[in-house]
């Protein structure tokens, strides 16, 4: 198995490479579908994070109202720090957790780590063999944030500065997807990536 981490800054389009890898065979684990597991209700870290912020980050339901978290993260370095060392230990056991379950499989293929922080927390947490970044310009994902998500330019803005450089992001990287142009154009450099990634692969 190939071991393989994808990152890229927010409204980069990660996701939407991590689903023309999977058409073409990877195995996907996505950090932010298992951050959303691991906060829901009932959970230890829903708990800690009503502990850290209060229950005026619920929704009605009693669920995690995430953009009312947002809106205290990303405005205050002290709270973001706190948050993250509530969800990112639990998110990085459950990806462990599913490499494990791969292996037990004996796959033998190539496995996605998609993980929008991936600069920021170290790579070296996980067994990764090579580093995938979609790239785009700061201006074009602030710009993609505000038409597809519908989010305050500023918003937009402070989302990007809470996250690891452009620059710090390429430096990690073993690939980079340029995705500054269309969807289609996305295809022809996954397929040259992974090409190269099953390759290798014994």
């Amino acid at each position: 198995m190939k071991v393989v981490g994808l990152t890229g800054c927010i409204g980069s389009g990660k996701s939407t490479v991590g689903e023309i890898f999977a058409e073409m065979g990877a195995e996907v684990v996505d950090a932010d579908l298992i951050a959303r597991k691991v906060v829901e209700p009932g959970s230890e870290g829903l708990t800690r994070i009503i502990e850290r912020f209060g229950p005026e980050v619920l929704d009605p339901r009693g669920g995690l109202d995430r953009a009312k978290l947002a809106s205290i993260v990303f405005t205050d370095n002290a709270a973001r720090t706190d948050l993250n060392a509530i969800v990112h230990p639990a998110v990085g056991k459950e990806i462990l957790n599913q490499l494990a379950e791969l292996d037990k499989k004996n796959f033998r293929g190539v496995a996605i780590l998609m993980i929008p922080l991936l600069a920021e927390s170290g790579k070296d947490r996980y067994p990764i063999d090579e580093v995938i970044v979609v790239d785009v310009d700061d201006e074009t994902a602030i710009k993609r944030l505000v038409s597809f998500r519908s989010m305050a330019e500023s918003d937009a803005i402070a989302r990007l500065a809470a996250q690891a450089s452009r620059e710090d992001r390429l430096a990690i990287a073993t690939y980079v997807v340029d995705n500054s142009g269309t969807v289609d154009e996305l295809y022809p450099q996954v397929s040259r990536i992974m090409a190269e990634l099953v390759r290798d692969i014994v």
